[in-house]
């Protein structure tokens, strides 16, 4: 039997990919092996984002080629997309495909086999307009499903080479994204997360169909489908229809992730995001009347070119005020071939880092005050895996609908499946807690021998 093995770098969309690469090996017969093993061939899914994707990607690739020097490597993902020659250049890549034509790729080792040419598979991804099907009917995680339901993006940020490695927006086919959530849910999956490289902006590039109408029809649609999650939304997709579709759904979980990126009106128009720091504040207000318990996390970029201490200050704010349950917080990163990445006044690492520190710190806290109103609350957690720290402790690592990260005491058995489960102590990054046994509708808590 032929083996094959994969590494993936970067976002929940490339993973999703990859699981869809797997299926078509699986298909043909292929037996799945770590990457660190000896395997036949190695596809490596890569990742452009910034110049450390790019570095780490190569680095990856390289280590395959060790790992294995007869192996047939296969290069995709985003770096492949921009960069083929670059990575066609690197000794030992055989096959180098971009963020398309996925499905080409067991003809292409079977080409290279017999001719023992290097394939260069990568077309111009600026010319795609349909959405490129891949099926992914169950996935190596058991507790959660991703289901990608769009590709690309038309916002052109100046920071960002995203649109160069992904092309513009292409929405999936409504009734295939029906079908696929049917079939995870079937396989036993508890909760999907909606995922996309601009997931919102499903829909924009259809007549008479979007996003909210896509999120009424799973919710509708989707039978035994206990928790719907948007892996992240924009905050002018946020419409008045999509918040009533919210409004109306037991399935749609209490958290939203929106990026942010900054909380400065000077540094928003300089990235060209379309939207001013008053048009987020009452997206969310309007949000927080429909849902007062919502998690909201966010991304931030620190330290954009020209970013000076009173614009930090004013981002600085404005999360505070905004009171986000967690951030994800990054320094700017100059991107080869972005707007950006020209432009007058890049701000000094050091400034950067302790800008960083500055506001990774104000998360912490702000996490901590989010979950501390749902302490003694009984909420459903999904248990994921042990609890790495310590994993004798018998303690198990979930998630709750609102995106609290809790550990307690669990077995092997509820991995994947809903358990209810009481907070009992606030902390970052883990929230504590304890199994509920419901008896009667009352909810008794038993602790688990470990």
């Amino acid at each position: 039997m032929p083996t094959v093995a994969f590494h993936t770098l970067g976002c929940k969309v490339n993973h999703y990919e990859t699981e869809a690469i797997w299926q078509l090996f699986k298909q043909a017969g292929y037996e799945r092996k770590d990457f660190e093993s000896h395997a036949d061939v190695y596809v490596i899914n890569t990742c452009t984002v910034t110049n450390t994707g790019d570095k780490k990607s190569r680095q990856v690739i390289r280590r395959a080629v060790r790992r294995n020097p007869d192996a047939v490597v296969c290069v995709t993902g985003c770096y492949a997309q921009t960069s083929p020659a670059e990575v066609m250049a690197i000794p030992g890549v055989d096959i180098v495909i971009g963020t398309q034509d996925r499905g080409k790729i067991l003809e292409y080792i079977e080409q290279f086999k017999q001719q023992r040419e290097p394939i260069n598979g990568v077309r111009n991804i600026m010319k795609t307009r349909v959405y490129e099907e891949l099926d992914v009917p169950a996935f190596t995680d058991r507790t959660r499903a991703s289901l990608k339901i769009q590709e690309g993006c038309n916002n052109f940020c100046t920071f960002c080479i995203i649109p160069w490695a992904r092309g513009l927006m292409r929405s999936r086919d409504p009734k295939e994204v029906i079908r696929q959530a049917q079939q995870l849910v079937d396989a036993g999956y508890k909760e999907i997360v909606l995922t996309g490289i601009h997931t919102g902006g499903y829909g924009e590039d259809m007549k008479d169909y979007n996003f909210a109408m896509l999120l009424r029809d799973i919710d509708e649609q989707v039978k035994g489908l206990k928790r719907l999650r948007i892996s992240s939304i924009e905050a002018s997709q946020i419409t008045d229809e999509v918040i009533d579709v919210l409004k109306q759904s037991d399935k749609i979980v209490r958290h939203l992730h929106i990026p942010l990126q900054s909380g400065s009106n000077t540094v928003l128009k300089r990235m060209r995001r379309k939207y001013t720091t008053e048009f987020f504040a009452e997206r969310l207000a309007r949000l927080r009347e429909v849902f007062p318990d919502l998690a909201v996390t966010s991304d931030v970029i620190v330290g954009f070119p020209g970013e000076t201490e009173e614009e930090f200050m004013e981002t600085y704010a404005f999360i505070r005020e905004q009171r986000f349950s967690e951030l994800h917080v990054f320094p700017y990163s100059k991107r080869t071939g972005t707007p950006a990445a020209r432009m007058p006044d890049q701000v000094d690492e050091e400034v950067k880092n302790e800008r960083v520190h500055r506001l990774i710190t104000l998360s912490d806290q702000l996490a901590k005050e989010y979950a501390s109103k749902f302490e003694g609350q009984v909420l459903e957690v999904i248990p994921e895996e042990p609890y790495k720290e310590d994993p004798a402790s018998g303690l198990y690592v979930g998630y709750t609908d609102n995106y609290l990260k809790v550990k307690f005491p669990a077995t092997e058995e509820m991995v994947g499946q809903l358990v209810k489960v009481k907070i009992t102590k606030a902390g970052y990054p883990y929230n504590e807690g304890e199994f509920v046994r419901v008896m009667n509708d009352h909810h008794e808590a038993v602790r688990l021998s470990s």
